[in-house]
């Protein structure tokens, strides 16, 4: 599936249906008077995050959308039916801005959230609303009101908890492929990683989500290499990891490189909590790994710097760990639980039922137990109830009669 994260897409409320001008005409009836219904309301345009969404690429296909115009009024006091509302479903971190991307309109962050971009015209009033003792006969009704109408931009910045940064080759795709089942395309060349990808990492019962994007060279914020355009989808992060090749002939100027490309994009990505970690440590003898730390950690000034190996599985939970507490202690400043891994809604049996004889023949009933996890990882073991045996196995009986 393509990824795509900034799309501009056109909508469209639904109009007010006019109001009827109408009179009772019936035999016997002489004194009908005026019977027009009002119009229906139209609809509203809404945007809804949908949680199993991940990418905008379903609006390359479509970039037009309105809700349908509510109906006209009627004789007989007849109102017209509303207008269906369009509701568009959109990825969870999506932000939509106004035509000139400047203005904010909506920052779509939990799953399930509506909002509603645009305002349905109310339906007119029909001649009976207008009917009184000096206008016994009105003959004139309300118009519906004008759709609105707007020109919008989507753009959608993933909901991650952990942010990999790192020039290319850094061993970004590597590390998120080691630690989570998350499979992306891995190169020994320079921008093997042409999208965001995700993955949900898993350390002392605890999970988070995180974030791989294309790798940053120096004048990234001036566009060369693939820009720094990706770095919105770390910018909701809790931490960010900060991959150094150890291989590199310096290792402190790769760092110097991408901390002033996050410094030049702004963001509060500079202000955001980081662990520097040095990459590809199999490859080194352990005097050289230590040499190249201190590179590193003079070029952070002084901070410490973590070394592991993601390919040889070095070091990996040390990692998952220290962004294990930067990612809790920021769910408990927003006011959120810790999220735990667990086998939600999945039924699982301890025993299973043996047959006493290999011909077949009944279950035995002290092997059977059957769990039921739920989510509160509360299970119970339910014991199935045999049924009374039956002295006949078929509805007829010996003289070929159907048994009572």
């Amino acid at each position: 599936m393509k990824f795509l994260d900034q799309v501009k897409i056109f909508v469209k409320s639904g109009g007010g249906g006019n109001g009827c001008v109408g009179f009772r005409r019936e035999k016997f009836i002489e004194f009908g008077g005026p019977d027009g219904g009002d119009g229906g309301r139209g609809g509203d345009v809404i945007l809804e995050a949908a949680a199993n969404l991940n990418t905008l690429i379903d609006f390359r296909y479509q970039q037009h959308f309105k809700a349908e115009r509510g109906h006209d009024g009627a004789g007989r006091n007849m109102t017209g039916r509303d207008g269906y509302d369009c509701i568009i479903k959109v990825p969870v971190g999506t932000q939509v801005f106004d035509e000139s991307e400047e203005t904010l309109l909506a920052d779509m962050v939990e799953p399930g959230q509506r909002v509603v971009l645009l305002r349905g015209g109310n339906g007119g009033w029909g001649n009976a609303r207008f009917k009184s003792s000096t206008n016994q006969a009105p003959r004139h009704a309300n118009p519906g009101e004008p759709a609105e109408e707007i020109e919008v931009w989507l753009r959608l910045k993933l909901i991650a908890d952990v942010g990999l940064v790192g020039l290319p080759n850094a061993g970004k795709s590597t590390f998120l492929s080691a630690v989570t089942r998350a499979r992306p395309k891995i190169g020994d060349y320079p921008f093997t990683t042409l999208h965001p990808n995700l993955g949900v990492a898993s350390v002392d019962g605890d999970e988070f989500v995180i974030a791989d994007i294309p790798g940053l060279i120096e004048g990234a914020h001036e566009g060369h290499g693939l820009g720094d355009r990706f770095l919105g989808h770390i910018e909701r992060t809790a931490v960010l990891l900060h991959l150094i090749d150890g291989t590199a002939d310096d290792p402190g100027e790769s760092y110097r490189i991408v901390r002033h490309e996050l410094e030049a994009y702004g963001g509060n990505l500079v202000g955001k909590p980081e662990i520097i970690v040095l990459n590809k440590i199999d490859a080194l003898f352990p005097e050289l790994t230590e040499e190249q730390c201190r590179i590193v950690s003079e070029a952070a000034g002084g901070r410490p710097v973590m070394a592991m190996s993601s390919i040889a599985g070095m070091n990996l939970t040390d990692i998952l760990r220290a962004l294990n507490e930067f990612v809790k202690s920021d769910r408990e400043a927003r006011g959120f639980g810790p999220r735990e891994a667990s086998n939600t809604g999945i039924r699982r049996f301890e025993h299973l039922p043996v047959a006493d004889d290999d011909e077949g023949g009944d279950w035995d009933d002290e092997d059977w137990d059957d769990e039921i996890v739920d989510e509160d990882d509360a299970a119970e073991a339910h014991e199935d109830e045999d049924d009374e045996e039956k002295g006949w196995s078929t509805p007829l009986t010996e003289d070929g009669e159907w048994r009572p």
